[in-house]
């Protein structure tokens, strides 16, 4: 298992930060997803890949690097 750490902007409110964990754990491989709405930042445990991660946050409206 690794863990990934996204960028993530565009979040504003916990509502934000409850969508892209949403999104992220929808992802084939997430064990854990876990969003710093402070730090504009995703981590991510499990074995997905990390074009799938950034995908499921832009296809939930945010930009993720």
């Amino acid at each position: 298992m690794s863990q990934i750490t996204l960028k993530v902007e565009g979040m504003t409110c916990n509502h934000c930060k409850m969508h892209v964990e949403k999104a992220l754990n929808g992802v084939s491989g997430v064990e854990t997803a876990s969003v710093d709405l402070a730090k504009g930042e995703a981590v991510v445990a499990g074995n997905a890949k990390r074009e799938d991660l950034v995908k499921a946050v832009t296809d939930a409206g945010y930009k993720a690097e």
